[in-house]
């Protein structure tokens, strides 16, 4: 099965174990990441990957100076 990259554009040869694939493949012309979908042999969708989600970061608890009176 070929499949172009979506970055540089590059034409990848991917053997049959892609026949029923979903993941990702990284080009080893530019290093291009890209989602790929397959069934059957046949590509079903490629997209770039979303980026995870930021986690929210919780602001540090203060400090308290405690000195004995």
């Amino acid at each position: 099965m070929k499949v172009n990259c979506i970055t540089c554009g590059h034409s990848l040869n991917l053997d049959d174990a892609y026949d029923d694939f979903e993941g990702l493949v990284r080009c080893y012309v530019c290093s291009g990441l890209f989602e790929l979908k397959t069934a059957e042999g046949k590509v079903r969708s490629v997209k770039f990957p979303q980026a995870p989600q930021p986690q929210p970061v919780q602001a540090p608890k203060p400090v308290v100076d405690q000195k004995p009176v």
